[in-house]
């Protein structure tokens, strides 16, 4: 079986994001010299996992997710999993994606916490394959989550729960990167 598949989220609208005064798509919005998606594909190429950018329109992220999932599956047949990363969470740590994807050996959903909030990206195994592929809607994959035991993993990564929705949230991941970079 292959490594599970980084399935990177960027189809999304971003309205909150420019309604906040936004002058670009988030995920063209700079941070430290780059955009808030090329950051986030850096800690997945970091990662050495596979990846696979989702940004063609779809009606909700659950439709997204199903895209992303029957793509995938239908390039690799023996793809061990998924791991569902929105890309606006440009500060996510290359190790919590590593970290996700080595739970998936032993648990059908792996999810990881920082200090009790939930985050990304959340993996499921193989065994998820078809709910995924028959998601629709806003809500994601919150009736996979629920569905099945999922495992919490602890982790010491920010930016698996600093996504951008708006002005203020970049300079929040501005000065969290500011400080990450400092001696």
């Amino acid at each position: 079986m292959s490594a599970p598949v980084v399935i990177v989220l960027a189809s999304g609208r971003g309205a909150r994001f420019t309604a906040s005064g936004g002058a670009s798509p988030k995920l063209q919005a700079q941070l430290a010299g780059k955009t808030v998606l090329q950051h986030t594909l850096d800690a997945v190429q970091a990662s050495g996992l596979p990846c696979y950018l989702q940004d063609s329109g779809q009606p909700g992220m659950g439709d997204s997710i199903a895209a992303a999932v029957r793509a995938t599956w239908q390039s690799d047949p023996q793809c061990s999993g998924w791991l569902i990363l929105p890309a606006d969470l440009p500060l996510i740590q290359s190790t919590t994606l590593c970290a996700v994807a080595a739970g998936l050996r032993d648990h059908e959903v792996v999810q990881p916490v920082y200090r009790g909030q939930c985050g990304h990206p959340v993996g499921f195994s193989a065994t998820c394959g078809q709910a995924l592929m028959k998601l629709k809607g806003d809500k994601g994959a919150v009736s996979v989550v629920q569905a099945n035991a999922a495992l919490a993993l602890i982790v010491d990564d920010v930016g698996c729960v600093t996504d951008i929705d708006t002005v203020a949230d970049l300079r929040a991941a501005e000065r969290l990167l500011r400080r990450s970079l400092s001696p």
